[in-house]
This record gives structure tokens, C-alpha cells and sequence, in this order.
């Protein structure tokens, strides 16, 4: 299988996840436990390279990402301290909206600095993205960067490369940026990653299993807190509004029958930052059984943050990349339902598995098929 160049915006802590996994594959696939989908249609994750990376922080402009993923703001685990020098530099982004207020009023080692460095034009990033190699653009942007994401995504149509959408700004579930890329002839997935084992991955299974056992679901929350700088970044209110709709979208399409708004709560809540790149989540469910029989359930659940996200990251660079072999363009429905929390249609994570595993299998099936063509 050839390799998979990837362009990443933003070097933050899930990127600097994502980049510790694939190095550790490639030195040793035996010593990353946990890996989801060690192999996807003949790719693995040594397949990924880290062919370009985007920032706008002063710390990690003009550094190799194999020393940026590490630098302040970071936070997340080191699980794989020996990444090599990958020769990327991190090339400097346009601001936009990349930074929210709450980010630069905070101690040094917690805020962003934006590199002194002039911002690019439009085509200087799109230069360096085709200069690069890369054949799909990973968005890891801060929550709330609407501008931003529809600035790379734009990009990104003009480099000819695949978009996977990692955060809450609507695009793969959005009809008019579905048939951009459609019309472009490239693949773009998303919207907003759900974690590998997460709150709302959880709580979705906790409201199914109401549905499927006939209790009534009446009321239900999930409060997260952590210490990154995702939960910093939303500490400004405005730009939390598009996580709380991709949160709580997720969970209520797994309730049998929707609740009223004043009855579901769901989203992050607040900033501790001792917490580092810990999430804390709170999650009650509430109900009645036979004869109206009360039922409550509450569920405290730790999880690393950005490792949990990079996991699905790592499935969706190559799930891309399969798209792009195939042909296929837009929105991959196969493929959102069960990596993104806002897919452009949702479905029960079982029936999205299944539609995942049918997508990848099509692809051995057809190259069998070519190789039998070609050899007669």
C-alpha cells in the first residue's frame, strides 16, 4: 500500500496524540495498545506520514513537529517520548478566529502566543499544502474556529486534497460544503470526532439500552470539566454553542423518543487547570420503569482527552485515503456515522459499525477483482 501524506492544522494536543501513535507503530506496532482498527482495507497507521503541519503559535512555528507536539500549550500524556525529527517545520497559519479571548489572558505556559511571523494569503497555504505531498488535511482546530475551518477546508478543495473535519464547525453535514467537494472530486468527513471511549459514546449507549429494554428516558445530563486547552478555549461562551449542539445531537438520536430541551443538558462546563488534558465527566440519566417505577443512573468516567480523540483521527486519515482511491467524493455516509459526532445522517452506533467494516471491505474485494482482470 503507498503511504499517506497528511497536512495537519493546528499542533495542539490532539495532533501531538495522533503524531506519538504513529511513531510508535512504526517503531513497534506491538507497543501501542489500544489501537481501534489496525487495519482499514490494507492500511495501517505506519502508513500516515506527517507530510505538513500549521500553527499560528510562536512556540511551534518553525519547529519540527517532533519537538512542537511537546512545546507549551501541550499538555496531554507522553506516551512515546522517542519521536524522531520528522523534517516538517511547522508552517505558519492565518489567525482568524483560531484564538478565543479566554486563551490569552492566562498564564504563559497556559495561553496561546501568535508568531510575530506575517500571516500567509490563501494561496501560500495552498502552495505549501500541494509543495507538501498531502493527500488529506486533518483539522484539529480550537472549538468555535468557524472562519478558520472554512478557510482550510477551502484550501484544501484547491490543493486537490481530502478534508477530515475533526471539530464542530458543520461541514460534511452541511449540503453545500458536501457538494463542493463533491463537485471537486474529493472526500470530506466529519463533523466533530467522537471520542474512543468518551462521555457521549457512553451516554449513547446508556440512553439505547433504556430504548431497547422499554424504560422511558425523561431527563438526562452530562457535565464534562478538564484542564486543556479545548476547555480553556471554551470558556468564552460563543464558541461553545456548536459543541453543545454536536453533543447533544449525538446523544438525542439515540433516544427512543427525543426529549424537550429544558430536559437534556450536554457539553463541557468548565476549566480546572490541574486537570491538564484530563476530562472528567458527570453523566445522570433518569426514568421510570414498569408501572412508573423510578430509575437513575449516574456514571463518573476519567478519560485522557486528546488520546481518545486521536484514535479516531488515525481511522478517518485512512478511511480518507480509501475514498480517494475509490474515487469518491463529498460526504461519505459509511464512514461519518460512526467516527464523528455530527455526521450528515446518524445511526445506531452497532448499525454504524457495520456500515464502517462493509465500507472497508469493498476495497480488498475490488483490487482482488482488478488483479484477476489484469492477469487474464
Amino acid at each position: 500500500m503507498k503511504d499517506i501524506n497528511v497536512c495537519v492544522i493546528g499542533v495542539g494536543n490532539c495532533a501531538s496524540a495522533f503524531v506519538q501513535a504513529i511513531s510508535c507503530y512504526k517503531s513497534d506496532p506491538a507497543a501501542l495498545p489500544g489501537l481501534p482498527f489496525p487495519d482499514l482495507g490494507g492500511y495501517t497507521p505506519g502508513h500516515i506520514n506527517l507530510a505538513a503541519a500549521i500553527d499560528i503559535d510562536a512556540r511551534k512555528v518553525g519547529e519540527d513537529v517532533s519537538a512542537a507536539i511537546f512545546a507549551p500549550p501541550n499538555c496531554t500524556t507522553t506516551f512515546y517520548s522517542a519521536v524522531p525529527h520528522l523534517g516538517v517545520d511547522v508552517f505558519r497559519g492565518c489567525d482568524l478566529d483560531g484564538i478565543s479571548p479566554s486563551m490569552q489572558g492566562v498564564q504563559p505556559e497556559r495561553r496561546f502566543e501568535p508568531s510575530k511571523q506575517a500571516e500567509p494569503t490563501q494561496e501560500e497555504v495552498v502552495q505549501h499544502i500541494v509543495e507538501s505531498g498531502a493527500q488529506v488535511v486533518l483539522n484539529f482546530l480550537p472549538v468555535g474556529s468557524q472562519l478558520a475551518t472554512e478557510f482550510y477546508a477551502t484550501c484544501a478543495l484547491e490543493a486537490g486534497a481530502a478534508f477530515v473535519n475533526g471539530m464542530p464547525v458543520f461541514l460534511a453535514s452541511d449540503q453545500t460544503w458536501a457538494r463542493r467537494f463533491e463537485n471537486a472530486g474529493l472526500p470530506l468527513l466529519g463533523d466533530d470526532f467522537k471520542s474512543q471511549v468518551g462521555a457521549t459514546i457512553v451516554q449513547r449507549a446508556l440512553a439505547n439500552l433504556f430504548g431497547t429494554r422499554g424504560a422511558e428516558l425523561d431527563r438526562a445530563y452530562q457535565l464534562n470539566v478538564g484542564g486543556n486547552t479545548d476547555f480553556l478555549n471554551m470558556v468564552s461562551g460563543e464558541r461553545l454553542a456548536s459543541k453543545r449542539h454536536s453533543k447533544t445531537e449525538a446523544v438525542q438520536t439515540a433516544i427512543k423518543e427525543r426529549l424537550d430541551d429544558e430536559d437534556i443538558r450536554v457539553g463541557p462546563s468548565d476549566y480546572v487547570p490541574w486537570l491538564n488534558d484530563q476530562k472528567v465527566a458527570y453523566l445522570r440519566l433518569e426514568g421510570k420503569l414498569l408501572g412508573g417505577a423510578p430509575v437513575d443512573i449516574e456514571v463518573r468516567m476519567s478519560v485522557q482527552d486528546s488520546p481518545n480523540a486521536a484514535a479516531m483521527a488515525l481511522a478517518a486519515v485512512r478511511c480518507a485515503q480509501i475514498a480517494l482511491d475509490r474515487g469518491l467524493a463529498g460526504s461519505i455516509d459509511d464512514v461519518c456515522s460512526f467516527l464523528f459526532k455530527h455526521p450528515p445522517r446518524q445511526h445506531e452506533d452497532g448499525e454504524a459499525l457495520g456500515m464502517l467494516e462493509r465500507f472497508v471491505e469493498r476495497q480488498p474485494r475490488l483490487a482482488a477483482v482488478r488483479e484477476k482482470v489484469d492477469d487474464t
